[in-house]
């Protein structure tokens, strides 16, 4: 079993040994578990716990395999009642000591096809690795068991406003039947 790793202790890339992986377990104190929670506007985040292997790749690259446990409470978008997720989510990083961005014409910018690339710097940090994945794999839009979608209409003042049945396509053709068939 491998020891707990101190994720706030960024790894110095000058200090690993490139023939060797490097194993980790994080799981943060209740102190940092709050602080994240704080900053991702949840209201609690239990179980938390990232871990995974760094590795050499190649002669001077590096690549990161990891996994994120944890549960968060978020607020649902409708009520606001506590919503409780389960996360599991496997992620890679190809961290590359020549990579470079690239070049962008106007205001365009494509993707590219392996969004796992990203620059090495002289350090790695597993924490900011583990905050990257948390708030991607947080559900967008928590909805409580509870929660019913409400029926909202609006109109001006003196108008009455639309109802599902006249925004149909063909809802005032059975109309216009009715009036033709009156007048005929």
């Amino acid at each position: 079993m491998t020891e707990q790793t101190d994720l706030s202790a960024p790894l110095r890339v000058a200090d690993l040994k490139p023939n060797r992986d490097i194993p980790f377990v994080g799981v943060p104190e209740p102190d940092v578990l709050a602080r994240l929670a704080t900053e991702l506007g949840l209201i609690s985040l239990r179980k938390l716990r990232f871990e995974g292997v760094v590795r050499p790749e190649g002669k001077t690259d590096w690549k990161v395999d990891a996994h994120l446990g944890a549960t968060v409470t978020q607020p649902c978008i409708v009520t606001l009642d506590p919503v409780t997720t389960r996360i599991e989510e496997d992620a890679s990083w190809h961290l590359m000591k020549n990579w470079q961005a690239q070049e962008t014409e106007g205001e365009e910018i494509e993707m590219p096809q392996d969004d796992t690339r990203a620059p090495l710097s002289d350090e790695i940090d597993l924490m900011a690795l583990m905050q990257e994945v948390l708030a991607l794999a947080l559900p967008p839009y928590p909805r409580s068991t509870n929660a019913q979608a409400e029926d909202t209409r609006v109109a001006p003042p003196g108008v009455a406003p639309l109802t599902d049945e006249e925004i149909k396509p063909f809802a005032g053709l059975s109309e216009l039947k009715k009036r033709m068939e009156g007048d005929g």
